[in-house]
């Protein structure tokens, strides 16, 4: 008899460290007082009763302290952690989007839970707006509100504020579980493309891809001429009957260096700077022949004549 009754005594304290209430719950922008609490709709934290911190400090629960809400009625849950215990006895404040989630109107009941959640490894968003795409770098800016939440679920559609502008993402996938903790996590994020999102389409089609030669004309710029090689208005390159590309040459002078000013787009033109070897004067041969040994004449500085 003394076992059974402190097995019986051991059982019954371990549900008394369950948290589990039912309260009437309303957007924070119900909440009475002079100050100012927009930063909970930034975030994924409610505000609950002193009564409830009463009974969660009797009880032997895991921090942080994680809750689990429940809306029976639309059979819908999510999680989340709690800011303050200043609300009136009976009532807790929510974030508009959780409340959207949950499908709670102003003054509906909601269940709350005490849970113990495992921590974040990965997770995966879907922006519900393309307009997310604006953002420069938008896992800074996710990380950095992040820092409000205590828990993810997946399927939920968290709110975030950027530069006085609110983005949804969805959260597509958790790991290790559809419920995770990031508080103090080392957790990977993805994005998934954001909804309604269109890919632009491009210019060209796949007959177009295909590389095409049309209207181009070729210059080789040479100090005195300029030759123009397959210049037909065909989209093939133009041969002559003899198998050869078809050519012309025209008498423009052209300097390297001096601007192309009848420059055209789809025009390639190739600028050469060959110059043409001097002709040889006398052949090797023809001086070979006219070479005569010691017919040379010679020089001296002094004047041929006798000495007085």
């Amino acid at each position: 008899m003394f076992s059974f009754h402190v097995f019986e005594h051991q059982l019954a304290r371990g549900f008394q460290n369950r948290f589990s209430t039912q309260y009437r719950c309303y957007s924070v922008s119900m909440l009475a007082g002079p100050n100012d609490r927009s930063d909970v709709e930034k975030g994924g934290k409610i505000i609950m009763p002193p009564s409830a911190l009463d009974q969660l400090s009797r009880l032997n629960i895991t921090y942080p302290m994680l809750f689990k809400l429940t809306n029976k009625n639309s059979d819908r849950m999510t999680h989340c952690g709690v800011l303050e215990f200043v609300a009136d006895e009976g009532i807790c404040y929510l974030p508009h989007w959780m409340m959207q989630n949950l499908l709670l109107e102003e003054g509906g009941l909601v269940q709350v839970e005490s849970v113990n959640l495992m921590v974040a490894t990965y997770s995966k968003f879907q922006p519900q707006s393309p307009d997310f795409l604006d953002i420069t770098n938008p896992k800074a800016v996710l990380e950095n509100a992040l820092r409000n939440f205590a828990c993810l679920t997946t399927g939920d559609v968290i709110a975030i504020n950027y530069n006085e502008k609110i983005y949804e993402l969805r959260v597509m996938e958790t790991k290790p579980d559809k419920a995770v903790s990031i508080i103090e996590c080392d957790m990977n994020v993805d994005f998934d493309a954001p909804l309604g999102y269109k890919e632009p389409e491009r210019r060209c089609t796949e007959q177009q891809r295909s590389i095409k030669y049309t209207n181009v004309t070729i210059h080789w710029y040479c100090p005195t001429y300029v030759f123009k090689l397959c210049s037909g208005d065909s989209t093939q390159l133009h041969h002559a009957d003899n198998g050869f590309p078809s050519c012309c040459v025209s008498n423009v002078s052209s300097h390297r260096g001096i601007p192309n000013y009848d420059f055209k787009i789809g025009r390639i033109t190739f600028i050469r700077n060959s110059r043409p070897q001097p002709k040889k004067i006398v052949d090797d041969d023809d001086a070979m022949n006219r070479f005569i040994a010691f017919s040379g004449q010679g020089q001296s500085l002094r004047k041929k004549g006798r000495k007085p």
